[in-house]
């Protein structure tokens, strides 16, 4: 938990949401804001719908370049490695679904790095803590259970401490 009570949290997030639906509906929305950090977790969902990666990136790269202009902390997280959900060995190859999760990441990875952002690698974490733990999904098999979040927020919280504390150390 963050000790600062002088922080207050808009969520602007929608199941569901793409990159496209992110730059439509949630950006104008984040633009009106006096928002001190912005966090950006994106992507699953245009994987899923097989939306190209180069359209990703592009929406992306518009995402980052609005928000940078109101908002300069800005945390973004990778796309967890989902081809570790039992529901997806059902519907298509690993190998597949896990490249797909590469090329989308080397895409926030890049973007990150281009405008100086903190990045919290999701993917290396949910390969290291999913692996044999089924309770971290929910019965559908592939969204993650309230404690796949948890674990996903203990992650992601030394980041954002991080971001909102300049010169914080991110563990490794």
């Amino acid at each position: 938990m963050l000790d600062r009570p002088d922080l207050q949290l808009l969520n602007l997030c929608r199941s569901g949401a793409t990159t496209a639906d992110v730059l439509s509906e949630q950006v104008p929305r984040a633009l009106k804001a006096q928002a001190m950090v912005a966090t950006i977790g994106i992507g699953i969902n245009d994987l899923g719908l097989q939306v190209p990666d180069e359209s990703f990136a592009l929406n992306l790269e518009e995402i980052v370049a609005a928000l940078k202009m109101r908002c300069p902390n800005i945390l973004i997280v990778n796309v967890p490695d989902l081809a570790l959900a039992p529901a997806v060995a059902r519907l298509v190859p690993r190998s597949i679904y896990e490249k797909r999760i590469e090329l989308f990441n080397e895409h926030i990875a890049a973007t990150a790095a281009r405008h100086k952002l903190i990045l919290a690698d999701l993917y290396s974490f949910s390969r290291a803590a999913v692996p044999g733990r089924a309770e971290l999904f929910s019965p559908d098999g592939f969204h993650p259970s309230a404690e796949g979040y948890e674990e996903w927020a203990t992650f992601i919280l030394p980041h954002l401490r991080a971001l909102l504390h300049e010169g914080a150390r991110v563990p490794a």
